[in-house]
């Protein structure tokens, strides 16, 4: 899973992200507020933890904006602030969950693992867009009807577009999501994959509905 964290102090945020890394996910850092919020709307993370007093721009504002985009996202409040009231105005702003410094780790571990649990037994076993059909229990893909056979590896690429139907996703969110590498700047891989899903969802001469976004990245049209 890719986890956002929005701390600005950088002995708690060096901690936390190992921990969470240990844990197997993809982490992102972000030391204020304007940052966090720019990361949490194009990088479309599975959970966020963000701290309440934060430069640039408090939590609670970025959490109001970043709830109306994304009002599944789970948001876990990480704060100083252990006042009753605090916490009401944390909640009531979207918060999913609300933690207080000092804190355990393997307390933050057990509620990370628990909000990102909740989506996960919700998830359709059928995704759709753009005509495409795919089925997560029998690995099945149709288009307009018409199967499509896909490697394992393609199989998870077309899956992740249809997650994020008429998303740009860039090339490094690709490559860390559906292969689990955090940083290779010399790889083509993820173009390479998108050309061979490209030709194996072009049925009847009709052109697969992911398009490419210059300089950035792909896109399902939906």
């Amino acid at each position: 899973m890719r986890i956002l964290l929005v701390e600005d102090e950088r002995g708690i945020a060096d901690f936390v992200e190992r921990a969470l890394r240990s844990e197997g996910h993809v982490v992102d850092v972000a030391p204020d507020g304007p940052t966090g919020e720019r990361i949490a709307l194009e990088s479309s993370p599975d959970l966020m933890i963000l701290d309440v007093m934060l430069p640039g721009r408090g939590g609670l504002d970025v959490l109001r904006d970043v709830r109306r985009a994304r009002p599944e996202l789970p948001v876990i409040m990480l704060t100083a602030r252990a006042e009753v009231s605090d916490k009401v105005a944390g909640l009531d702003a979207g918060a999913t969950d609300y933690v207080t410094k000092p804190f355990s780790v393997e307390e933050l571990l057990a509620r990370v693992r628990a909000h990102l649990r909740a989506p996960a037994q919700a998830e359709p076993t059928r995704l759709q867009a753009g005509g495409i059909v795919v089925d997560l229990l029998s690995r099945e893909v149709t288009r307009d009807g018409v199967p499509v056979r896909l490697s394992a590896k393609e199989f998870e690429l077309l899956a992740y577009f249809l997650r994020h139907p008429g998303q740009v996703l860039s090339r490094p969110q690709l490559l860390s999501s559906v292969w689990g590498y955090d940083h290779e700047p010399g790889t083509n891989i993820v173009d390479v994959y998108v050309g061979y899903v490209r030709r194996k969802l072009a049925v009847d001469d009709r052109p697969a509905p992911i398009e490419t976004v210059r300089s950035v990245g792909y896109r399902l049209v939906a």
